[in-house]
């Protein structure tokens, strides 16, 4: 083999140089019916530039190192010490097979461009063969990167996710070692086919190098979500999104809302203080991407138009999980300080406030030892945003109060974009969100007649929305609805009887009070029975057998019936009768049900054993009152 001429070596360097702007550029204009046009022409120049490098002499090692290829690159689980092979990565031998394992890679990154799956993996196990050999150096650390990203990618991509595991975890272990035993900023692969004069300066290599592992952290948190390892994945997403600020190589839109989804996985978790950095981050960032174009300016454009929908779009999910922030803060928090019967434990409330300024010392403690995201440019602006929003648990209506209006000014947010023309289903979760911020809220407010307007909003935001919607289009949303909806009417039922209660000097309700709790029983046994007729066949046949999906919310809804029914005031013994008469079927359903299938107990059993005893008591009543009106008569 000859030894390369300089006037060889610039064309070489000319063809990579043009396989660049074909790759990175003019494939951005290719026509929609020659979508890979550029690309198979930086194919072509690849191939050129690979027979080149065959015919060049690569010093006196080449042969030596040729000689000691084995035939097949065993995986990498079986491969020895990459940093204590053979041949020295900064040798002449060395560098020759990095520039033809270069080539190699970037032959295999075309052919998956192009989707030929098949054709790009074999380019790129021959960039990996082409290296077996060579020791991790300065010279070479890069390209073991990025070939371990790309086939971890590609298997990811044919749901081998244990076999792109094992990539991508050896090229993490690669960076690390490197970084630890070196350090130095290496070649960047581009720098191969460079002149003298084109090198990178080494800030310029270090970003390049560092961004290449962002890519490995990245990857790797998908395959640990798709191996069900959650917790790894959040760490390595964190950590990547975090990389990526600090880079300053990162797209806004889509890093806020990834920022935004990670702050769910920490909100599940309870850690509070991460999610609401989480979203602190992601509204600041996402401001990056530009103001929203106006509509007049969407009207005259088309692309502005489009711009305008995504960006309006993404802020909108952005608020939306700002609503499941504060949510879930509020409903953990009634968790904590609710007793066996679902009140406020004034004990355990004094309790946790005496504890509260440990809590904010721990939050502290903890906020100094998170990784935090931002630059110099934006820690200031996501610490602004942080500390409108509190992490801790509220304990009382105040703290509560600040919570909810902060979820219910983003509940206003993301309703600008998911409207209901439109947007149904979207529209419909958020204002559900809005209900359960009010019943969340209604929890800490020990005035009963507040508590009682609060469930009131719930009933009025809702009940319009389910009696218009489409049954045959939106079954699930209506059974959704007429559940909660019943469920509303009953705690607003017994709130008003217990205000009744402690108003009254006698035991004798007033009739202005039995017709406005007459009213809220009757309309909560109503949405349940409408529930109940939604599990109904076309000609009005309750199902024999229930499905898992809705077993437990058909014996709860007939449980609850039976009770609302039972509950009725009337001064005519023939109304009394007739409701006593209807609530004994229901709870005489729940018993008999759960007898011919007792798996169905275990999902009821509360409700099975009352069930139980009315049917035992129930009977008794109806007779004594039967007895009562034939003596009448």
């Amino acid at each position: 083999m000859a030894a390369i001429s300089s006037n060889e070596w610039r064309a070489v360097c000319d063809k990579f140089t043009d396989v660049q702007k074909l790759t990175e550029l003019e494939s951005r204009n290719d026509p929609e019916n020659d979508p890979f046009r550029s690309k198979y022409k930086a194919r072509e120049l690849l191939r050129e530039i690979y027979c080149s490098l065959k015919n060049f002499d690569a010093g006196e090692n080449e042969d030596e190192q040729q000689q000691q290829q084995p035939a097949e690159p065993p995986e990498d689980g079986q491969r020895g010490d990459l940093f204590c092979q053979d041949i020295s990565g900064d040798s002449a031998a060395g560098l020759w097979a990095a520039k033809l394992g270069a080539v190699e890679y970037y032959l295999g990154v075309n052919h998956v461009d192009t989707e030929e799956l098949s054709p790009g993996e074999e380019h790129l196990m021959n960039c990996m063969k082409v290296l077996e050999r060579c020791r991790v150096s300065l010279g070479n650390v890069s390209l073991f990167i990025h070939v371990r990203n790309q086939l971890g990618i590609l298997w990811a991509g044919r749901d081998e996710t244990e076999k792109a595991q094992e990539f991508l975890e050896t090229a993490e272990s690669i960076y690390q070692r490197y970084m630890k035993e070196d350090g130095s900023p290496p070649t960047d692969m581009t720098e191969y086919f460079a002149s003298e004069e084109n090198l990178l300066t080494h800030q310029e290599k270090t970003k390049r190098f560092e961004l290449a592992y962002t890519h490995t952290m990245y990857y790797l948190a998908q395959v640990y979500k798709n191996l069900g390892e959650t917790e790894r994945a959040a760490t390595y997403c964190h950590s990547t999104l975090q990389r990526q600020l600090q880079l300053n190589q990162f797209s806004p839109m889509e890093w806020a809302l990834n920022a935004a989804t990670l702050s769910q996985y920490y909100i599940t978790k309870g850690r509070y203080m991460e999610g609401r950095h989480c979203l602190s981050a992601a509204t600041v960032i996402f401001d990056f991407s530009g103001e929203v174009p106006s509509e007049a300016a969407a009207r005259e454009s088309e692309t502005e138009s489009e711009r305008r929908e995504q960006l309006r779009q993404k802020r909108a999910e952005i608020a939306r999980c700002w609503i499941k922030y504060c949510l879930n803060l509020l409903q953990d928090a009634k968790k904590q300080l609710e007793d066996n019967i679902g009140e406020l434990d004034t004990y355990r409330q004094e309790e946790l406030k005496r504890a509260r300024r440990h809590d904010e010392e721990e939050e502290e403690k903890g906020r100094k030892s998170a990784l935090l995201f931002g630059s110099e440019d934006t820690f200031d602006s996501i610490a602004s945003v942080e500390e409108k929003v509190p992490c801790l648990l509220p304990l009382d209506f105040t703290e509560a109060r600040a919570v909810f209006l902060v979820g219910q000014n983003y509940v206003t947010q993301a309703k600008e974009f998911f409207e209901m023309d439109g947007y149904v289903t979207d529209h419909i979760e958020i204002l559900q969100d809005h209900s359960a911020l009010f019943r969340a809220l209604a929890f800490f407010e020990e005035d009963l007649e507040r508590r009682c307007k609060m469930h009131k909003r719930r009933v009025d935001m809702l009940e319009p929305i389910c009696n218009d919607l489409n049954s045959q289009y939106y079954l699930l949303i209506r059974r959704q609805l007429m559940f909660e909806l019943a469920e509303t009417y009953s705690e607003m039922m017994d709130l008003k009887l217990t205000l009744a209660n402690r108003q009254a000097d006698s035991e004798t309700l007033d009739n202005h009070t039995i017709k406005k709790f007459n009213h809220l029983c009757s309309a909560s046994a109503k949405y349940f029975q409408k529930f109940l007729d939604s599990l109904c066949s076309p000609e009005g046949k309750f199902p024999e057998h229930l499905e898992d999906e809705v077993l437990r919310p058909a014996l709860v809804a007939r449980f609850r019936v039976a009770r609302l029914l039972s509950r009725l005031i009337s001064s005519l013994p023939s109304a009394k009768l007739e409701n006593l008469t209807k609530s004994l079927e229901n709870y005489k359903y729940v018993v008999e049900y759960c007898e011919s299938h007792p798996a169905a107990a275990a999902t009821v059993e509360t409700e099975l054993e009352l069930s139980k005893e009315m049917v035992g008591l129930l009977p008794l009543k109806i007779n004594r009152l039967k007895a009562r009106m034939a003596a009448n008569n």
